[in-house]
């Protein structure tokens, strides 16, 4: 189908506002708190969460914990091999600002009040890349975050969900759920992350070349809303089959 000379169906046989296939496989991680392989289409990140007795020195003696997390991509996640920063000796840029976001986006859906002294960090490690690696890690943090508390008697920590999803705008049609083939031609690419109270915790949105309009982003901001009532859904299922 196609709208004058621009295509709707895209190579995926999806259209624009379709999700990719989202599976969620739980406990894989035989030691882990909590665990999750999560696929997106063709990006798979496998996501664990760790519970430690123990806390930043700033806040020792407050009765509140903390979320952290950390995000790395195996070096044949992509079509071409990528060094591993431990390799390198440093954190990369873009790694150092995904594994802050991840963090930053579990931190607003727990109670730190309720979680004591405590640290929990999330691991998110990408096995396959193929666009959306830092959304599937928040969507998929979460999951292994929440099944973390669960299993320990800690569900009560959790005050909402989170999820992340990307849109973009290519060839004039704003698409949801980008590809890479799709995020590395794209107009303007934007990632949304927001709680299922409907509050956003964060918009990373970036023209290519031509600005974008007040108009195009919420036309963005409506369609990844459908996407995030999806993933809000498909968290929810995944978690209902963690034993207590």
């Amino acid at each position: 189908m196609t709208i004058g000379a621009q295509p709707l169906q895209r190579a995926d046989g999806r259209l624009p506002g379709d999700l990719r296939p989202v599976t969620f496989t739980m406990g894989v991680q035989k030691w882990a708190e909590g665990s999750c392989l999560i696929k997106v289409g063709g990006t798979e990140v496998l996501c664990a969460a760790t519970i430690e007795d123990k806390i930043p020195p700033h806040l020792r003696g407050k009765g509140t914990g903390w979320v952290t997390a950390e995000y790395s991509m195996l070096p044949r996640a992509t079509s071409e091999r990528n060094v591993r920063e431990s390799a390198k000796g440093k954190v990369g840029g873009r790694t150092f600002e995904i594994q802050r976001l991840v963090a930053r986006s579990l931190r607003g859906v727990i109670d730190m009040g309720k979680l004591g002294e405590r640290t929990i960090t999330i691991d998110c490690d990408v096995l396959n890349a193929d666009g959306g690696t830092r959304t599937a890690s928040i969507t998929g943090g979460w999951v292994a975050l929440a099944s973390a508390l669960r299993t320990y008697g800690m569900e009560r920590c959790v005050v909402g969900r989170v999820a992340a999803v990307s849109v973009g705008i290519l060839n004039g049609i704003t698409y949801l759920d980008l590809d890479y083939s799709e995020d590395s031609k794209a107009e303007v690419d934007m990632n949304i992350v927001a709680t299922d109270a409907g509050r956003y915790v964060e918009l990373q949105g970036t023209a290519e070349g031509k600005p974008f309009e007040r108009g195009d982003m919420d036309r963005m901001l409506d369609i990844a809303s459908l996407g995030l009532e999806k993933l809000f859904a498909a968290q929810a299922e995944a978690l209902a089959s963690v034993k207590v």
